[in-house]
Parts: structure tokens; C-alpha cells; sequence
């Protein structure tokens, strides 16, 4: 046979050649320009893609590929320049852009106004002054909406409506003594400065008169910081506590008390109260006190108490009263006009609703852990619980709550503070909070009673004066570091628990409990007992008795349920399993019939019947 020939397939050589015919450019021709769509810049489908938002650095890249500049990645040493930022909270500041915020504030605090009502006569019609009234409410809104927008600052969400703000002039008008009630927590941010102002505007024979509620949540200490920060601005202030108040029953006559001289620190009672208010009360209003029809002096004291939600205006009202006449709820807006009650035969209270005056803020989150934005209604809560995080120590949330808080270690990045998400996420799986579907914890619904311990009070931090005593700043940690006191934090909590030796240890923590899982049912409790309980496990070797019993018999170990490991981690063979191990039998042994009443085959041929 004769040799194959070498030169073979030059069908397929040529049908090839003939498919790429004419892409290769011939040497030397310059008159062909190769088309824009040929060059390998990229997929096809990433250049049709519509951009219609960019980011500061996608702007970048994209204005520096049009100018075709080209940017080349070099490898060199890595340094750390910062191990805070990698744990940073984006809701949060910085505490340099925190403190150059606060500045700011100060510049612009003197713009932050009340809305003023217009100036009328007996001349003026209703609607000559509902036009008046609307074009000032307008023009105030916006002297803040610029201020908002031209200077960057944050400001509180404020009342938008005029209805409510008609109320506090009426207030302002009918009473003698002003009393703004703010939180002993952070009394600046609830304080109104230009309402102060603007009660002197409409009679300057009125006094104003700042009383500082839940006060029993200061030490004394704290306390003495702020008396001596209010005493330097002249600022007349009262500590006063309406929870402690309501709790103490009154037996004595509150006309017969007298102010008395007590100390700055001093937290007053519902009767020294009382007498303290009508000690403020300017003698002229007192004067000219109206009669009613019998010549009897109908009331010589009008007392009214403006202030933010949820601080404590009528829960001080129930507790001057000693009953409960005015309703107390959590949420903002529950008193809707304000209300006339007599504390006794000259003494006329005056409830305003509850306002959230213009009052700048650094963060969304600092508003909500100050109790104005509804915690409810909260849809981004990393923010706010990354703020209590940073406030309180980490070892007095686990004491709290008898949980333990896994943070990220320094040589990781960590910064030694648990951010949001660890906080949440112990918190979560300690009270077994899952969410639908995988399971995962459920941040956002411990995020709601974590925020509301913080408003209440059962996580608490206390806001420091910006001058305490002997005109020096004192820091937050300084100011609440006799609120850290482990013997204080273990009267409120069972967790923390004193040791014979002077130590506190943290008991009942969650992490020796298991992982949170939804209720299990009696059907999953009995499988589970039933294929991975230690003490029924099916033997290597089938049970014999008698003269079969010597034998050794071992099975294939191919499968993984036989492949098993006993309690102390030893591999289970025919010989460390003892012979009571093996599964006991279900009842008797039934040999199966099957029907009787239908025709069966046996197979057998005729002859052999």
C-alpha cells in the first residue's frame, strides 16, 4: 500500500484563508483608516449604559478618560494611616467636624426665632388680621429655609403649623410667669432663647422662669455643674423631677408653705414647687388680680407651661395637682390646645401644647435620642444606635441587658467602641429576634427598644454644660463617669452581681445560651431525639446470641451517618458500642398475607397439587 501523502487538508486550509481574506492590512497602504468600533475599549454593552448619577469619584474618572489622561496603579508599601475610618458610622461626625459644627451654631444661634404675632388694634378686621398673621408666619419660614440652605446647618423639624403657634400666643398673653420646661438631660438643645425674648416683647413685667424636669436622672454633682453654668448667664432655673414628685404623697396645706432658701442642687417637691412659682410671679399681675360676681378674687396667679414634647409638661401638671387631669402620652402632639386648670383658688395653669421650637441639631440620630423624632417611625437606625453606643460603656450595656457584645479588636481596625451593627446584633439574637426567611436578627426591631430605653432613661447619659465649675468645659466621659459607677449600675440591674471579694461580674449572659431559633414543634423534637440521640445508636454489628455470637461481623463504613463519633470524640466500632444500645424492637413481628379476597398466582403447575 502506498505511503499517505503528506500535503493533506488544503481544502480546509483555503476555505479558512478565504473567510479571513482581506482583514490582515497590507504593508506600506495608508490609506485605510481602521473604524472607531474596532478598537477593544470595552464590552459592547457597557457603552450604551445610561449614567445618570455619578459619584464624585466615577466624575472624576470619567472627565480624565475624555481628556485621556491615563492613570497607572503603582505597587508600593502599604501604610495605615487611619484605623478609625474603616469602623466609621457615615450617620455619625467626626469629633473635629462635630466641634467646628458646634461653632457654627454659635455664630448663627441668634437667627433662630420664634414666629411673632402681628400687631393689631380694635381697627383691625378678623380678616385684615388672618392676611397679617399668614404673610409673618410665611416671611419667618423662610428667614429659616435660607438658613438651612445657604449655611448648611441642620435644624429640628420644627411646628409648620400656624394653628399650633396661635396657641402659645395665647398663652403668652393670658399668663404672668412663663415656665419652659426642658429635659435635665441636654437642657440646652430643649431651651428657647428668643421665646424668652419674645415674652418680654409682649410685656416686660413678665418673668420667665426655666425649670430643669427629671432631674432626679442628674447627680449632684451634675447638678452643681449646671447651677453654676445658669447662675453665671443668669438664667433663673428650678431642678425639679415630676416622676419623684407624683411618687410622694402630699399631706401637707401648699398655701402654708413659704419659698424657702434651698441650696442651687436643691430637686424641689410638688408643694415647694408651688410656692417657688408664686414666689416668681411679678407683684403688678398680682395687683390687678380680676373679681368675679360675689367681689371674691377669682385667681392672682397665671402661670403658663410651654415646652417640647415629651418633656414633662403635663405629667408636672398632674403632679402639682395630685391627681391625674391632663392626659400623658409618648408620642408628640398629645395635648392639641392649650388648657386652663386651677391648681387651687388663686392659682390658674396654663398648658400649652407641646411645640419643637427651630433649634439646630449635628445629626438626624442626636434628634431622635433626644426624644423629638418618634422612634416608631424610624426607618435608618444605625445612626441613632451607633450614637448610644459611643455614649455608654460597652460593659454597661452588656450589665443591662446581660448580653455580650463581640466588637472587632484594635489590631483588626476595631477602635475598641462597639459600633451599630454589634450592639444590634447581640441584643437581637439574645432576645431572638429573627426575621422571616433565614433567620438572621433582626436589627431594626432591637433598634426600637434599645432607642426607647435611651429616651426613658434606662440607658443613661447626661449632656454636659458647656462651662461647669470654676469656668472649665468638662467632657462627656467626665461628666457621666459617676453614673458608671458599678455600684450604681448594680442597683438597677440584676446582671451585674458583687463577688464576695469587691469584684462585679457580669452573670446570665446571653452568649451561654443557645443560638435563638424559632419555637420548636413536638414533630421536630421527637425526630431530633429519635436519629441524633446519643443513647440509641444502631450498633456495627447486628445483635446474635448463642454460638453465632463469636463471630466477627463489621459493615461497610461507606456512608456518612455510619461513620459516627461518641462523646469523647472517639470513632464508634462494633466493639465500643455496647449491645444495649441497639434500637428496641416496635411491637411484634407481623408476616404480611396480603388480600385473601382476590385471585393469586402461585406458579405452581397442576401436578404438583
Amino acid at each position: 500500500m502506498p505511503p499517505k501523502a503528506k500535503n493533506m487538508g488544503s481544502l480546509g486550509k483555503a476555505i479558512i484563508r478565504d473567510r479571513f481574506k482581506g482583514r490582515r492590512p497590507v504593508e506600506g497602504d495608508t490609506t485605510k483608516i481602521r473604524h472607531t468600533t474596532d478598537i477593544d475599549d470595552g464590552p459592547s454593552w457597557s457603552k450604551l449604559h445610561s449614567v445618570t448619577q455619578e459619584g464624585d469619584l466615577d466624575a472624576f474618572l470619567r472627565t480624565a478618560e475624555l481628556a485621556g489622561t491615563e492613570f497607572t496603579a503603582e505597587r508600593l508599601n502599604v501604610k495605615i494611616i487611619s484605623t478609625s475610618q474603616s469602623a466609621a458610622n457615615p450617620f455619625l461626625l467626626t469629633a473635629d467636624k462635630e466641634k467646628a459644627l458646634l461653632q457654627k451654631h454659635e455664630t448663627h444661634k441668634e437667627r433662630l426665632t420664634v414666629p411673632r404675632r402681628p400687631y393689631w388694634t380694635k381697627e383691625t378686621t378678623r380678616d385684615q388680621l388672618h392676611y397679617q398673621e399668614q404673610d409673618a408666619f410665611l416671611t419667618w419660614r423662610r428667614g429659616l429655609a435660607q438658613l438651612e440652605d445657604t449655611e448648611g446647618l441642620l435644624l429640628t423639624p420644627f411646628e409648620r403649623n400656624l394653628e399650633v403657634w396661635k396657641q402659645l400666643w395665647r398663652v403668652i398673653e393670658r399668663s404672668s410667669l412663663i415656665v419652659q420646661i426642658v429635659d435635665a438631660r441636654h437642657p440646652l438643645f430643649f431651651r428657647s432663647t428668643d421665646l424668652e425674648k419674645y415674652v418680654k416683647e409682649v410685656d416686660p413685667n413678665k418673668v420667665n422662669l426655666l425649670l430643669v424636669n427629671k432631674a432626679d436622672m442628674l447627680t449632684e454633682n451634675q447638678r452643681a455643674h449646671w447651677a453654676a453654668y445658669f447662675e453665671k448667664n443668669n438664667i433663673p432655673f428650678t431642678f425639679f423631677s415630676a416622676k419623684k414628685a407624683a411618687e410622694v404623697e402630699v399631706d401637707s396645706d401648699v398655701t402654708e408653705l413659704e419659698d424657702l432658701p434651698h441650696p442651687a442642687t436643691h430637686v424641689y417637691s410638688a408643694p415647694e414647687l408651688i410656692a417657688r412659682l408664686k414666689s416668681r410671679c411679678p407683684v403688678q399681675h398680682m395687683e390687678h388680680a380680676s373679681k368675679g360676681s360675689t367681689g371674691k378674687t377669682e385667681h392672682r396667679f397665671t402661670i403658663g407651661l410651654v415646652g417640647y414634647p415629651n418633656v414633662g409638661k403635663s405629667s408636672t401638671i398632674n403632679a402639682l395637682l395630685g391627681a391625674k387631669k391632663v392626659a400623658v402620652g409618648a408620642t408628640p402632639g398629645k395635648t392639641k390646645h392649650f388648657q386652663t386648670l386651677f391648681l387651687d383658688d388663686e392659682t390658674l395653669l396654663c398648658d400649652c401644647p407641646g411645640l419643637v421650637f427651630p433649634s439646630f441639631a449635628t445629626t438626624t440620630a442626636e434628634m431622635v435620642c433626644n426624644g423629638v423624632l418618634p422612634i416608631d417611625q424610624l426607618r435608618e437606625y444605625r445612626g441613632p444606635a451607633g450614637l448610644v453606643a459611643q455614649r455608654i460603656p460597652k460593659w454597661v450595656l452588656e450589665a443591662t441587658y446581660g448580653i455580650t457584645i463581640h466588637i472587632r479588636p484594635l489590631e483588626e481596625g476595631g477602635t475598641g467602641v462597639p459600633t451599630a451593627d454589634e450592639l444590634l446584633v447581640a441584643y437581637a439574637v439574645a432576645r431572638g429576634f429573627t426575621r422571616s426567611g433565614q433567620g438572621n436578627p433582626d436589627e431594626s426591631r432591637a433598634a426600637r427598644y434599645v432607642l426607647k430605653d435611651y429616651v426613658n432613661g434606662k440607658l443613661l447619659y447626661n449632656q454636659p454644660p458647656p462651662t461647669g465649675l470654676n469656668d472649665e468645659s468638662v467632657s462627656g466621659e467626665t461628666f457621666n463617669q459617676e453614673l458608671y459607677d458599678p455600684h450604681m449600675v448594680a442597683e438597677k440591674t440584676q446582671h451585674l452581681v458583687e463577688l464576695p471579694n469587691g469584684e462585679y461580674v457580669i452573670k446570665a449572659a446571653a452568649s451561654h445560651r443557645q443560638k435563638a431559633t424559632a419555637v420548636t414543634s413536638t414533630k421536630v423534637v421527637s425526630l431530633d431525639t429519635k436519629f441524633f440521640n446519643n443513647g440509641q445508636n444502631l450498633a456495627h454489628a447486628p445483635k446474635t446470641t448463642g454460638k453465632f455470637s463469636a463471630g466477627v461481623f463489621t459493615r461497610n463504613q461507606l456512608y456518612p451517618h455510619q461513620q459516627r463519633v461518641g462523646s469523647d470524640g472517639h470513632a464508634l466500632n462494633s466493639a465500643s458500642v455496647p449491645s444495649g444500645t441497639a434500637a428496641p424492637a416496635q411491637g411484634k413481628k407481623h408476616h404480611k398475607k396480603g388480600k385473601k379476597n382476590i385471585k393469586q398466582r402461585s406458579g405452581k403447575g397442576y401436578d404438583d397439587f
